[in-house]
Formats: C-alpha cells, sequence, structure tokens
C-alpha cells in the first residue's frame, strides 16, 4: 500500500518546477475560493491579530497564506526526488551559529514557530550541523504518509520524535551533546496548566513544556524565525536567549518567545499558519 502512494507522488515530484507552481496556484484558488479550508478560522485569527488593518488588507494577506500553503505541499513532493544540490539551492540560511552556540559546551533548545517552508529548512539545517538534531513533531494519523515523511524528515541525519512519545523515546539523547528543535506555539493540550501571555493584545495559552526542560536541563535557548525571500527559496533568522536557561526566571523564557513569534509575524503576516486555531481557549 505504501508504494501504491509513493511512486505516484515520486513521478509527480519528477516535474520541472515551474510546473509544480502552476499546480501549487490552481491548489490555491481551488482551497480559497472552492473549498474555502478553514477560511473563516483564518479570517477570524487575521481579525484578532491586525484589527488595525482593514477587511481588504487581511484578505489579501489570507490569499497569501494559501499560496504559502500549497507551496509547502508542493515542495514536500518536490523534495521526493529533489537532488541533495537542489535541496540546498533552496535554503540560504547560515545555521554556523548553531554549532558555535554547541561548541560553548552545553545543549541547545531551539524555539521555532508554524513558519514556511518548515521541510525545507529541516533538510539544510540538518546538512549544516555538526551535532546531533532532534526534532520533535506532532504525527499523522494516515500511516502511510507519517512513514513517507518520516523517512524524507530524517534523509540528512534528523532524529525525530513523535510528541506522543517523547518522554519515552528522548530518554536515550538526553545526557549526549544534542540540539532539540521544538515548534513552541502549539495549543496546549491542557490549557488551565500552561502559560498565559498576551498575543496580539489578548491572552493566550502556550505550552509549558520547552521552558520547563530548558530550564530543567540548564540549556542554551535560541529562537529562530524562518521565511521565503522570493517564491520556492528560504531564509531564516535567529536570536540567541539565553546561554543557560536555568538562570532565567520561571515564566520569562516564555514570555520573550510570544515577543519574539509576534515580533516575526508582524514582519511577515502572511508566512504563519493562521488555519490552526491560536485564540482557541480563553482564560
Amino acid at each position: 500500500m505504501y508504494y501504491l502512494v509513493y511512486v505516484p507522488l515520486y513521478l509527480l515530484s519528477l516535474l520541472p518546477w515551474f510546473v509544480m507552481y502552476r499546480i501549487s496556484d490552481f491548489l490555491a484558488f481551488l482551497v480559497y475560493n472552492v473549498f474555502k479550508y478553514r477560511k473563516d478560522v483564518v479570517l477570524s485569527n487575521l481579525a484578532i491579530a491586525f484589527p488595525e488593518k482593514t477587511q481588504a488588507e487581511r484578505n489579501k494577506i489570507a490569499k497569501d497564506f494559501y499560496r504559502l500553503l500549497t507551496d509547502t505541499i508542493i515542495e514536500t513532493v518536490k523534495l521526493i526526488s529533489l537532488s541533495k544540490k537542489g535541496v540546498m539551492k533552496k535554503f540560504t540560511g547560515d545555521a554556523s551559529v548553531i554549532n558555535e552556540v554547541m561548541a560553548k559546551g552545553r545543549n541547545l533548545t531551539v524555539l521555532a514557530m508554524h513558519n514556511f517552508n518548515w521541510e525545507i529548512v529541516n533538510h539544510n539545517v540538518s546538512m549544516q550541523l555538526k551535532y546531533p538534531f532532534i526534532g520533535v513533531y506532532m504525527p499523522l494519523a494516515n500511516k502511510i504518509f507519517e512513514r513517507l515523511i518520516a523517512n524524507m524528515r530524517t534523509r540528512y541525519g534528523t532524529i525525530i520524535i513523535p510528541a506522543p512519545k517523547f518522554k519515552t523515546d528522548f530518554i536515550k539523547y538526553a545526557h549526549t551533546h544534542h540540539i532539540l528543535a521544538l515548534v513552541a506555539d502549539q495549543n496546549p493540550g491542557n490549557p488551565n496548566n500552561a502559560y498565559w501571555e498576551p498575543f496580539f493584545g489578548k491572552l493566550t495559552p502556550f505550552v509549558k513544556g520547552p521552558e520547563k526542560g530548558a530550564r530543567l536541563s540548564a540549556n542554551a535557548v535560541l529562537f529562530a524565525h524562518f521565511y521565503p525571500i522570493r517564491r520556492g527559496y528560504y531564509t531564516f533568522d535567529w536570536k540567541i536567549a539565553t546561554y543557560n536557561a536555568a538562570e532565567l526566571e520561571e515564566g520569562e523564557l516564555t514570555k520573550m518567545y510570544v515577543a519574539y513569534v509576534e515580533e516575526c509575524i508582524r514582519k511577515h503576516p502572511e508566512n504563519y499558519l493562521w488555519s490552526h486555531r491560536r485564540w482557541k481557549y480563553s482564560k
């Protein structure tokens, strides 16, 4: 069954880039105008985040978001057959700062957010690193696509751990010199056990795990923001939050992270996963 899905996707991935992006344009039109995939959620989120903008401006952000979303889907398919050289051309970010921080002796926690295209960034960053790079992710319900994505994400050395198995699977790496990458703007499973911080002017729950783990392990912490510089080409910005999270007061790291996420979104408002309900809970 796996190869019944893999082979057609592999053949599709052999199409040239300009054809792939025409497919993405068509998909974006369908998703936004015909199927209206989570369009009410996207526009509601944008209204909360940018009340000062006109409806026309928010609609423009939404359309640009959907194109980035379908570009990410198409680019992910393309990665199935794309050569290492081809992958490297798609990303201009320099991840040497991560190696420099690691050389100081502490483990590093990288806190990212839901930006595009995380698959291309993972491929390129993992190729630049000198240390074990561990990514935590939410597994897909479909076992076939879960296997396909897992194989792709680990191609250049990334170690991936499904979030539900993190407590058991991370133990074997806990006492090694490593980099742990987390997307820390997930909605918490239990909003009553979360840090509540102002996010675009509205109190919003953020998971405690990333901060708790970094403080307990006295990790260095780096915030990462990746984004397109032109269609299909990506880079990333970063900020070193601390060289020792144990020195921070409880909640301080999360407060810094939330401020950084909002700052990045304001710079590139279309480059955020607006289709997930960021303001799902009220305090």
